[in-house]
């Protein structure tokens, strides 16, 4: 039981983060999962992925009942993600996991530079 309210509590944290900035639920949930709930790494980065798609959906169905729509601006965007996922699920497992750590660790550190300076 105690597991389950910390899967339910992380999840919350995660598409708190992914309603407030539009992305960043996987950041916020693979840290969550590997260090508080205990999860192994490349079960915790797939979780991840697995979760990403509904909390989007909720977001965006949100935000599209707030008035905005931003469908025919998202659509090339899609394509290229689609195909991104599908080649990087590819090679998931066939990369160790200290390196979707540094990888993960590097995105973090990029996106948190990036928005500190406001580039």
């Amino acid at each position: 039981m105690k597991t389950t309210w910390k899967y339910l509590i992380a999840g919350g944290l995660a598409g708190a983060a992914n309603g407030l900035f539009g992305a960043g639920g996987g950041l916020v949930l693979v840290p969550l999962l590997i260090g508080w709930v205990g999860m192994e790494e490349k079960k915790a980065f797939a979780t991840s992925v697995a979760i990403i798609l509904p909390l989007s959906v909720a977001s965006y169905i949100t935000f599209c009942l707030q008035g905005g729509n931003v469908w025919g601006d998202a659509l090339p965007y899609l394509i290229g993600g689609v195909i991104g996922g599908l080649l990087s699920a590819k090679f998931f497992k066939k990369i160790p996991a200290v390196w979707l750590h540094r990888l993960f660790g590097g995105l973090i550190l990029y996106g948190g530079v990036k928005a500190v300076l406001l580039l």
